[in-house]
């Protein structure tokens, strides 16, 4: 039985319990076959000290995003994803609301991934562009 492209948002959410994407109550939005998107309110819990939306924050959003896309393309019976290295540019200050990211791949390898996130507020202005890399590897029998 194939699940629904609700159901399987679903499920994508429910396996971020117990993690910081539920701590920063990072949700699985959108996929398709080439992206998925992910949102993350603005607010106290992920301010600087003046306010505004902590970078870190914006980079969490950018690996989270950017593995659970490498995720979905991979045999995860038989491989595991690890995030590699990850570059973010601030470009903007965001106070409120929801941001956005989207991650697209680059290079699709079966070892490595390269994805590019592009973060954007409510009215998709750019706020970050983030890379990530991550690798696949066997899991161990």
């Amino acid at each position: 039985m194939k699940l629904s492209k609700a159901e399987m948002l679903e499920q994508a959410n429910a396996a971020s319990k117990n993690t910081l994407m539920e701590t920063l109550d990072i949700k699985i939005v959108d996929f398709g076959d080439d992206f998925l998107i992910a949102s993350m309110p603005v607010n106290s819990r992920v301010y600087q000290p003046d306010g505004v939306l902590h970078g870190g924050a914006t980079a969490a959003l950018a690996e989270s995003v950017g593995s659970f896309a490498s995720h979905l393309f991979t045999d995860t019976e038989n491989m595991f994803v690890r995030g590699l290295e990850i570059t973010a540019n601030h470009l903007k200050s965001v106070k409120e609301g929801l941001i956005y990211a989207k991650a697209t791949f680059l290079h699709k390898g079966r070892t490595t991934q390269l994805i590019d996130i592009k973060v954007t507020d409510e009215a998709d202005n750019l706020v970050s562009i983030c890379r990530l890399s991550t690798i696949t590897l066997p899991k161990k029998k």
